[in-house]
């Protein structure tokens, strides 16, 4: 999907109560030894909301009293969001919690449970430890300052090394609207139908039915074209939240902004999935691979989601190793439709192979490139017209070090 820049600008800030009537705040409530671990994000007013979730079968409590609230009510006015610990895999009592807490959340707040939805992440399989939790939630005071912002985003974080935010700004019927986000997610990042959490907030006015429609539109070609370590969570989720204070017209498929506001929603997914997938555990590199000449959009993603995600091409990338060869072989075994002999592939602007054919080129002058913060991988398969691109990073000795004592 083109992003049409000119109609939108990015707003500087970037910070998830932007948009009018959303306040946020974090805290530190206990469930980690010093960091921020409590969050809550609401809304003035009952918003619209979209929600992707998982695809695993092993699903966190949390998440389902989300998704109840996403599919049976169509609105939510807040979120809580706990790190420290996932409350996945943790039988009756997991969803004994997660209800509390969303009980508990709406008595803090004034408002009625049902439009309150939940996220948990950290380690699955330890129960929650409810008193300091509870308390914490006491002390929820969320603000629509910057602070309170920076403190949600901090809050929700856990093996990331930064926070991850931005919003942009567009105007539809002659009003101004924003769409702003925030996410986690560094390791376990192989979402189906969503990203490790992922917040979306825009004063924008548009019924559940159509907030859905829009963030289903996008999810394919951001938060699902991004890999980290092919695992995919217990609790993936992103949410949205649209609450209509911008004072536009309902925003439908046939209002002439329709497409301005889906470009704004891509743009916004767009940076918060690169931005999960350059903060990798242990990452030192974002690499992007785009496919062209597929033959389709689908067999496209599918190729370069296999690239970006081949363990042989991320220690490649993280050794500064011009190995095409790996990236060929996961074209090949990436189940899509390919005639190797119609292949080209590029590495940043250097050409490797064309026609299925390996080409000279300069070692000396990609190992510099593969040095680089961001790596491009570029494969052409004269198939077809479907293109699609995939976002991943280098697997790193970190990565393992940080995974085998995750616990601890």
């Amino acid at each position: 999907m083109a992003v049409a820049v000119q109609q939108m600008k990015r707003v500087s800030g970037k910070n998830i109560a932007t948009p009018k009537g959303f306040k946020a705040v974090g805290i530190h409530c206990g469930l980690k030894h010093k960091k921020h671990d409590l969050a809550v994000l609401l809304s003035e007013v009952p918003a619209s909301v979209a929600g992707v979730f998982t695809t695993n079968a092993i699903q966190a409590a949390p998440l389902v009293v989300s998704k109840e609230v996403v599919q049976q009510t169509g609105q939510m006015q807040a979120v809580i969001i706990n790190s420290g610990n996932a409350n996945a895999c943790t039988g009756k009592q997991g969803m004994i919690d997660a209800l509390t807490m969303q009980e508990k959340t709406a008595e803090q707040l004034g408002i009625a449970a049902n439009l309150v939805g939940v996220a948990s992440t950290g380690v699955i399989g330890e129960k929650l430890n409810m008193e300091p939790l509870l308390a914490g939630i006491k002390q929820l005071q969320p603000t629509s300052t910057l602070e309170g912002s920076i403190q949600f985003s901090q809050a929700i974080l856990t093996t990331d090394t930064v926070m991850k935010n931005t919003a942009y700004r567009m105007e539809v019927d002659g009003k101004e609207i924003t769409i702003a986000g925030t996410a986690k997610g560094s390791g376990m990042i192989e979402p189906n139908m969503a990203t490790m959490l992922g917040f979306i907030t825009t004063d924008a006015k548009i019924d559940s039915v159509h907030l859905q429609e829009a963030l289903k539109s996008v999810t394919d070609v951001t938060f699902n074209s991004i890999t980290v370590d092919g695992d995919t969570s217990t609790n993936d989720m992103v949410l949205v939240l649209a609450n209509g204070l911008a004072g536009n017209q309902p925003l439908t498929p046939a209002h002439p902004e329709w497409d301005s506001f889906i470009q704004t929603l891509h743009a916004v997914a767009q940076d918060l999935a690169k931005m999960i997938a350059k903060d990798g555990e242990g990452a030192t590199k974002l690499i992007e691979v785009e496919v062209d000449g597929a033959i389709s959009d689908a067999e496209a993603r599918k190729i370069a989601k296999t690239v970006v995600g081949s363990p042989l091409v991320k220690t490649a990338v993280f050794g500064c190793d011009a190995n095409w060869g790996r990236v060929i072989a996961a074209v090949g075994y990436s189940g899509a439709s390919v005639d190797p002999l119609g292949i080209t592939i590029k590495i940043g602007d250097t050409t490797v192979v064309t026609d299925g054919e390996p080409v000279n080129f300069s070692e000396e002058d990609l190992l510099l490139y593969l040095k680089q913060p961001e790596v491009k991988i570029f494969v052409g398969l004269n198939k077809g017209s479907g293109n699609g691109i995939a976002w991943g990073c280098d697997l790193t000795y970190d990565y393992v070090q940080i995974n085998a004592s995750y616990r601890s």
